[in-house]
Order: structure tokens, then sequence, then C-alpha cells
């Protein structure tokens, strides 16, 4: 059986997408020295929020924008609650999740079973979404490295005490992350609903978010690192489709496991490297994970 690569490629950026926006949004967040384990509870929100608006307007882009607001309203919960209240931000994201999987279940059951409007299709036969995704890779890259507000928001990541002995922000800047990883996580788990299954099923994002989180760390925190672990995640799930198809004798639930096991391989492989290796680990954010106390 021939196989077109053109055709492969486009399947595995495709497959690539959500896991590309969640995780360039983890990315823009972590850079701050924040970090959200609520990824997945964001995707399932935005999943939800998404597919209700474009099944209600008819309108899949409209989708889209319900879902990176809905995405980056419950992302500022977990906000209030890591910069105001200074909770822990470890249990703060494992609340966001599991508050993101039970509303979605809650609020979804009359969504079962209906089609999402069809998306239209852009250049070379795959939707809008997926360029647009390609598109904010540079996109990030050049905020975070040529503009001023990156610059600063870099700083706040690396050291948010030298950063408000300077006059910045610290609190603000961290808040606007905040809201717009929540924004590119809403898109990435409307992209499940609308683009891919096409319809709401709970707990559709199945570990995305998990996925997008080892991601940022597989990317030693770049946004080009980020692209080349989604299409390292979208490739192995291409593979897994494609096996499927063929009819190889592999147990499905192997298959199925695949990507999961592909990402559980590349961190345990990280891990090894930052051990021997000084200068790996020197890329995360030096504040990340950290509260920051303003001086009185």
């Amino acid at each position: 059986m021939m196989i077109d690569p053109l055709s492969v490629f486009l399947l595995l950026i495709s497959a690539s997408t959500p896991i590309l926006f969640a995780a360039l949004g983890e990315l823009v967040v972590e850079r701050a020295g924040v970090l959200n384990l609520g990824v997945e509870g964001m995707m399932i929100t935005g999943a939800l929020a998404g597919f209700a608006a474009a099944y209600a307007s008819g309108n899949p882009f409209l989708g889209f924008a319900v879902a990176a607001l809905a995405g980056a309203t419950i992302s500022l919960l977990f906000a209030a609650l890591t910069q105001l209240f200074l909770a822990n931000q470890v249990a703060s994201g494992l609340a966001l999740t599991l508050f993101g999987l039970g509303l979605a279940a809650m609020f979804g059951k009359p969504f079962e079973g209906v089609k999402a409007p069809p998306m239209p299709i852009g250049p070379l036969r795959i939707n809008w979404i997926v360029w647009l995704g390609l598109v904010m890779v540079p996109v990030v890259w050049w905020f975070l490295n040529r503009t001023r507000r990156g610059l600063i928001l870099r700083g706040v990541g690396e050291n948010h005490e030298a950063a408000h002995a300077l006059g910045y922000e610290v609190r603000l800047t961290r808040l606007a992350a905040i809201a717009f990883g929540g924004a590119m996580a809403g898109i990435g788990g409307a992209f499940i609903s609308i683009a891919t299954v096409l319809q709401w099923t709970e707990g559709m994002t199945a570990g995305a978010g998990w996925i997008a989180l080892a991601i940022v760390v597989f990317s030693n925190w770049t946004a080009p690192g980020v692209l080349a672990g989604a299409w390292l995640f979208g490739g192995v799930t291409v593979l897994q489709l494609r096996l499927q198809a063929a009819g190889v004798a592999v147990p499905v639930q192997l298959l199925s496991m695949a990507p999961y096991l592909a990402t559980i391989i590349v961190l345990v492989a990280i891990s090894a490297r930052q051990k021997y290796s000084r200068r790996a680990g020197a890329a995360a954010p030096g504040s990340l994970g950290t509260n920051f106390h303003a001086l009185r």
C-alpha cells in the first residue's frame, strides 16, 4: 500500500493541534513562574463551552472564541487562589482539573448525541485552526524573546523578587499569563470537540492536558521545542491509527496507550539528561512554582 507523505504529515499536524495550543499556553504560564496543573480541566471546559456555542449558533469559529473565553475564565479561579490568596500551586492546579472535569460532566449531558457544525476547510484541505496553531509558535517565540513585555514576563519567572524591586507588577504579569494559558487550553479542547470528534463526549480530552504539561518540560521551555514535542505526540497518534486501520495484530489497548507511553519514555530520557547536564536543567524558570509574597 502506497503512503502519501504529505497526507501523513497533514494528519500529524492536525492530530497535534490540541496539544500544541495547550502546551504553548502553559509555556507562557510557566515562563512567568507559575506551575498550573489544571490544563486538563481548562481543556475539557473549553471543549464543552466551544461545542455548545458552535452547536447553538451554527458557527464553529464562534465556538472557538467562546472556548477561549471559558478557558480564560476558569483559569482565573486558579489565579485568584495562587496569586491573591497564595495557595499552593500544585494543589490548586489539581483542584482546577477536578473542578473542570466535574463541571463539564454535569453540564454536558444535553449535548450528547448531537453533531458539531462543519468546519470550513483552509489550505491543503485542513481547517483554519490548525494553521492558527502553527502561526502561534513563532508569535509566542517572538513575544517571549523580542518584546519588552515578554522579557518582563521572563524576568518575573526567573526572579520575581528582583522584578518587583525593579518596579514590575509581578501579580498582574502572572494573572495575564494564566489567563492566556487558559484561553489557549480552551481552544485546544474545543478543537477536539468541534474539529476532531465532532460531538461532545464526557472525558473526551483523555489526558491531553497532562501530555501538554509534559511537552513543556520536553521543550526545555521553548516554543520550537513545544512544536517538536506536539508533533512527536501527533506522529505516534497517527501511527497508532494507521496500524489499527491496517489490522496489525497488536492489542487495541496497547496501540491506544502508545502516545502516552512515548511521552513517559521522553520524560524519563529528559530526567536522565538533566541529571548529568547542568545546562539542561538551567532552562527551567528560577521562580517556577513559587508564590510571590509582596514586600510590605
